[in-house]
C-alpha cells in the first residue's frame, strides 16, 4: 500500500535540487509553505492559481510540518545562496544609476 505522502510529495535529486516537491510538477513543498504560512494564501486559491489539487497543497503543508525544521533550513540556505549571488554579481542598472 503506498502511503498518502508518497503519493504527492516526492524528493528526486534531478529535480529541484532533491527538494522535496508536488508529484509531477515543479512546485515545492516549501513554495506551498510560502504562500500559505507567508503570505496568506488559502489552500483553495494555491490549488486553483496553480493548477494543482487540493488533496496536494494539504499533503504539502502536512510534509512542512512532519519536516518543518528541515524545511526551514533548506529555505535559509536558498536565502543565503541568493544573497551571495547578489554580492558577486550585483546589478547593472543600480550600478549604473548610482554612477559607478
Amino acid at each position: 500500500m503506498v502511503q498518502t505522502l508518497d503519493a504527492h510529495i516526492v524528493t528526486n535529486l534531478n529535480i529541484r535540487g532533491g527538494k522535496p516537491h508536488i508529484a509531477g510538477h515543479r512546485i515545492t513543498v516549501a513554495d506551498i509553505v510560502v504562500w500559505h504560512e507567508m503570505k496568506g494564501f488559502s489552500a483553495d486559491e494555491i490549488a486553483t492559481q496553480y493548477h494543482i489539487s487540493l488533496v496536494d497543497v494539504y499533503a504539502a503543508l502536512a510534509y512542512y510540518f512532519d519536516n518543518q525544521h528541515l524545511i526551514e533550513i533548506s529555505m535559509n540556505d536558498s536565502e543565503r545562496f541568493i544573497e551571495i549571488l547578489k554580492e558577486q554579481n550585483p546589478s547593472k542598472l543600480k550600478l549604473k544609476l548610482n554612477g559607478e
